[in-house]
Formats: C-alpha cells, structure tokens, sequence
C-alpha cells in the first residue's frame, strides 16, 4: 500500500514524543529533514510556552510550526497564526481563588501566569519551581502576578496532590465559560472555551491549505483530545489515557519506545 498524503504532523510533547527522561528521541531529527524535502509540515503541539518548545527544536534548520500554551498561541515560523488571550479580569480572579485555596489548606498547588512575552510566578516552593522551569524557557518571578503587564494565554496550576483529582474538582465550576484542561498528573490548564489544541491545528490547516485528510496527530492525555479530533491520521500513545485511546483511529508504540518516530518513518514510506 502507498504511503499517504500527509502534509502536516502535530505531535504531543509530554507523554507522546518526548522520552520519559523528557529528551527527544534521537531518530526524529532525521525525519525532520526528510518531512522538509517532502514539504511536510511539523507542529509540536504542547501545553509548553513558545519560547520552550523554539529552544527544544533550536538546532533544526528551516521552518517548524508551534502550536504553544495548550493552542492558545499557533506561530508559524516568526509569523503569529492565531492566538486567544484570556480577560485580564478573569485572569486576576483566577489567581485570586488560588491563593485563597492555599491559605485555606484546601489545595497544595502553585499558579504559573502563562503570557505570550513570559511566564510568570510568584510561588518558589522548590517542587514547584523546579517543575516550572522545565516547561518555560522564559519565566519571571514577581512579588505580585496582579502587577503582570502582559497578554495572558493561559492559567497553569500545578498540583503537588494530583490535578485530576483536586484542582480540576475546585474549578469546575469555570467549565460553564472556560476550559479547564488537564494536562498532565499535576497540571491544570485554565483559558478561553474557544482554546485547545484542536482550534489551533485547524487554525494551521487553514493557514497551510491542509486538509484533515492530510494530517497526522499523535497524543496521549486529555488536552490531546481535541488535537486528535482534527487530523484523520491521529494516533493515541500506547499508555494514553482511556479517554484519548477512545477517540483516535490508530495506536502507537509508546513514547518510551519511540512510537511517534516509528509511526511517522511508516507514514512517510521510502
């Protein structure tokens, strides 16, 4: 059988591309090359801001596309595609509430103010702000997030107890008029309704001239779901969550063994 017409790949970073050790796989940078030649477009499609996932891929030559902040920010080269900020006023309420479940005891999380110049914080629990930095290559730490003078993207709350499970529970609520996204173990996203990784990979698609037909997706947790949704050629890691095997047409190995790499020298042929 003939290899498809695949024009466009957005691949997951945490738990889909990435290692466990959070290293990319050593046979993608090749593929890279090859999908360049063959005018195919690669989108790394993750909750990570912007400036992380440029400074992960720095040393590829040519273009890539970044679907950045869960797909609150789609960039194409240096190029803006689309972005989708949240009120300032909600922003601020948001940290506000927050703080108010920390000092109650009720939630043991720290708040990352996602904007599209920087990241910022103010929590420095060690935990925390270890797991910060591994996420955002630009990253500030404020006295106070109110005094942010900056677009805000997305709301990012780290769990130390489980985001799933306790944050996820405690906002709920904002699901009448935002997304409130699980991303990870820990992490909970919070933006705009009209925010997630699907809007942004059809944002690509339009500004490529790419069809679902000719797109391949690969995810393994909740905030993939919709990414998946997009592409006719969407892949679910191995481990996925129950919720995002259910939902795409294919499997793929899992990231420890380098599926999305796999997956993609079979899409592409000889």
């Amino acid at each position: 059988m003939s290899a498809p017409d695949i024009r466009l790949i957005a691949v997951d970073m945490d738990g889909t591309l990435l290692r466990p050790d959070g290293s990319i796989p050593e046979g993608l940078w090749s593929l890279l090359d090859r999908m360049q030649e063959r005018g195919v477009a690669f989108a790394p499609a993750s909750g990570r801001q912007l400036a992380t996932l440029q400074r992960m891929f720095a040393g590829v030559e040519g273009e890539l596309d970044y679907i950045a902040e869960n797909g609150a920010y789609v960039v194409r080269g240096d190029e803006e595609v689309s972005s989708d900020a949240v009120d300032a006023r909600f922003a601020a309420s948001v940290v506000a509430r927050l703080r108010a479940h920390v000092a109650a005891g009720t939630l043991r999380a720290g708040i990352v103010v996602c904007g599209k110049r920087s990241a910022y914080i103010e929590e420095t629990h060690p935990e925390f702000l270890a797991e910060v930095q591994k996420y955002y290559a630009r990253l500030e730490i404020v006295d106070d997030l109110d005094a942010v003078d900056d677009q805000v993207l997305k709301l990012a709350i780290y769990d130390f107890d489980g985001g799933e499970e306790h944050t996820a529970v405690a906002f709920a609520d904002l699901r009448e008029t935002h997304q409130v996204v699980v991303s990870g173990l820990h992490w909970v996203d919070i933006m705009n309704a009209t925010v997630n990784k699907g809007v942004a990979l059809r944002n690509l698609q339009a500004a490529l001239g790419v069809t679902p037909a000719q797109t391949a997706a690969f995810g393994d947790y909740l905030n993939d779901l919709e990414l998946l949704q997009a592409a006719d050629w969407s892949y679910a890691m191995a481990d996925a969550h129950p919720d995002v095997a259910a939902v795409a047409r294919h499997r793929a190995p899992s990231n420890a063994d380098a599926g999305v790499v796999t997956v993609i020298e079979g899409l592409l042929g000889d």
